[in-house]
């Protein structure tokens, strides 16, 4: 009867320890599946975050490629993302690191936003420019009676073209006036009765210009060809220029109004005719006007 009791107990032994063997053998395979899940949930993850930061450089490539002019703000910000998609290429995949990774994706993101509406607004900003000055380029071709003092400055119409940080002026006019004892002017064609010749215009709104104190040269020639005056000479480089008063005023990134008054250099009466009055920005002619007298 011992023996009976002993094998028993043996096969009650050994069906335990077959359970457990059982057991830890699903349990040890439940846990390689789990992981070979997570593996794969975030080797999945880390591609996402790839192709999301590989699509936002590629936003950073066709904003910069449809930029004349480099904009160095896209162009560190895009090399912000490669370096972050060259270290998550490389890093060890775990939930700790691909969770560090999507927060510094999302600061990016919020980083492309601002700098890819900046630089659109930037855009529209420049086509906009760039129409004013070529209808600006137009007007002054047009004006092709100029004699040759006048074409001399013509030649740096070239710079201004280029060089969109400039003042420039519009609405140049020129008119003759009578100054009353009272000091009321009165507007007059008569080339006799004329006192002074007044020269009015306004200094047009220009962002990409710094504000501060500025100044234009206003230039009145006669019919005669003289220039009147103070008619001083200012020299720029190699080339010169004579004028009949300086405009100097205080720019404050705005639309701004200035009259300037010219006197005759002699005593004389003013002659009957055509005359030409010009705004010069240093040695670059920015406007230009007629009026007649009679």
């Amino acid at each position: 009867m011992a023996n009976n009791t002993a094998s028993t107990g043996l096969k009650v032994a050994l069906g335990i320890a077959l359970v457990l063997f059982i057991g830890t053998a699903v349990y040890t395979g439940s846990l390689y599946s789990e992981k070979q899940e997570t593996e794969q949930q975030l080797k999945t993850e880390k591609n996402d975050v790839l192709a999301n930061l590989n699509a936002m450089k590629s936003k950073y490539d066709l904003a910069l490629s449809e930029n004349e002019v480099t904009n160095q703000n896209l162009v560190d910000a895009r090399e912000r993302i490669q370096g972050l998609i060259d270290s998550l290429q490389t890093a060890e995949t775990n939930v700790k690191s691909l969770w560090r990774y999507k927060q510094k994706y999302l600061a990016l993101q919020e980083e492309m936003d601002v700098l890819l509406t900046e630089n659109d607004r930037l855009k529209v900003e420049n086509m906009q420019l760039a129409t004013t000055l070529d209808s600006t380029k137009v007007q002054l071709e047009e004006r092709e009676m100029f004699n040759d003092s006048l074409m001399i400055q013509n030649t740096a119409l070239a710079e201004v073209m280029e060089n969109a940080a400039v003042l420039n002026t519009v609405n140049l006019k020129g008119y003759g006036v009578l100054v009353r004892n009272n000091g009321k002017l009165v507007p007059m064609e008569r080339a006799r009765r004329v006192d002074k010749i007044r020269v009015c215009y306004t200094v047009a709104k220009n962002k990409l210009v710094q504000s501060g104190d500025k100044e234009l040269y206003v230039q009145v020639i006669d019919p005669k060809n003289n220039i009147l005056g103070a008619n001083q000479q200012v020299t720029f480089g190699e080339q010169t220029l004579n004028y009949s008063v300086i405009s100097k005023f205080n720019y404050e990134n705005g639309n701004l109004d200035i009259c300037e008054f010219v006197s005759n250099n002699t005593d004389d009466d003013f002659e009957d005719g055509r005359y030409q009055v010009n705004v010069f920005n240093g040695n670059e002619l920015v406007s230009s006007s007629e009026f007649t007298l009679k």
